[in-house]
């Protein structure tokens, strides 16, 4: 007759000879995963391969057609020339019409090297160097100027932009009896191509400035030959809206002088009107 064997008896305590590992363990263990993971992550990222990252970028971009004129890490003209910063503003439609109209130009005349377009804060700065425009130490208007003026003032007759024409020189003295400094000069310069302006392509004088600032606002280093020809330059500004030729200075305080007065003709009558008011009030006789 067979015997039963004793069963063992569970340890109801825990303490039993059942393997495994507590409970809290396994959360544990799986919140170290979680952390492991989580930095080899971030050390992926750190170590991302750059042209990898602007490739899926730009096949992005070519497949849904998005993230346009927003910020890319793809190639951007405007922060290679450093025109994006303090010095720049974002450019209303009809600048950037000019913009590709110039461009288009100075490519196809291969004008490059000698006429230069860079949107700023101010407007829109076409400049052009002082070999295209004038022959060194003087301010008459080369033939060759004067076909590049006239392409310029084509493109800019019809918007409503004011524009500043201002003139630089380099550092080398000049001593004649026409120009006494190279102010003189800078300013001789860029009135004669306001002139140009006027009287040759019909602009509105009343949209049009001057400014001369001689040598002291340099694009280039004067220590050597090309650094001075950069220097020597005439740049022609089309104004934002926000710089006008009278620079929004309002009217309405102001004397209104006809043709036939002087502004210290009106000066006085208002002064004079003054004096009649101040002793009328205090019962004054008008006549003395």
């Amino acid at each position: 007759m067979l015997q039963k064997m004793p069963r063992n008896k569970k340890n109801n305590n825990g303490g039993g000879d059942e393997g495994g590992s507590p409970a809290w363990m396994t959360t544990f263990g799986d919140m170290m995963t979680l952390l492991l993971v989580f930095f080899v992550l971030l050390y992926s990222f750190s170590t991302m391969d750059v042209e990898k990252f602007k490739g899926f970028i730009s096949a992005l971009q070519s497949q849904l057609g998005v993230l346009e004129g927003g910020q890319t890490i793809t190639p951007n003209p405007n922060i290679d020339a450093g025109t994006l910063g303090e010095d720049y503003a974002q450019a209303p439609q009809n600048i950037r019409q000019v913009m590709r109209e110039l461009n288009n130009y100075i490519e196809a005349n291969n004008l490059g090297d000698r006429v230069n377009v860079e949107n700023k804060r101010k407007g829109l700065v076409i400049s052009l160097t002082g070999e295209i425009l004038y022959e060194l130490g003087r301010a008459e208007i080369r033939d060759q100027g004067r076909e590049v003026l006239a392409m310029i003032s084509d493109i800019l007759k019809d918007i409503p932009n004011d524009i500043m024409i201002e003139g630089h020189t380099d550092d080398l003295p000049i001593r004649t009896d026409e120009f006494p400094s190279n102010w003189e000069l800078s300013t001789a310069r860029a009135v004669n191509v306001i002139k140009f302006l006027i009287e040759e392509r019909n602009f509105d004088p009343a949209r049009l400035s001057a400014a001369g600032y001689s040598e002291y606002r340099p694009v280039a280093e004067n220590t050597t030959a090309e650094g001075r020809a950069e220097n020597r330059r005439v740049e022609v500004v089309v104004l934002n809206s926000q710089y006008t030729v009278n620079n929004g200075a309002e009217a309405e305080d102001k004397p209104v002088v006809s043709n036939q007065e002087s502004a210290a003709e009106a000066n006085t009558k208002n002064l004079l009107n003054n004096n009649q008011t101040e002793n009328t009030e205090e019962g004054g006789n008008i006549d003395g």
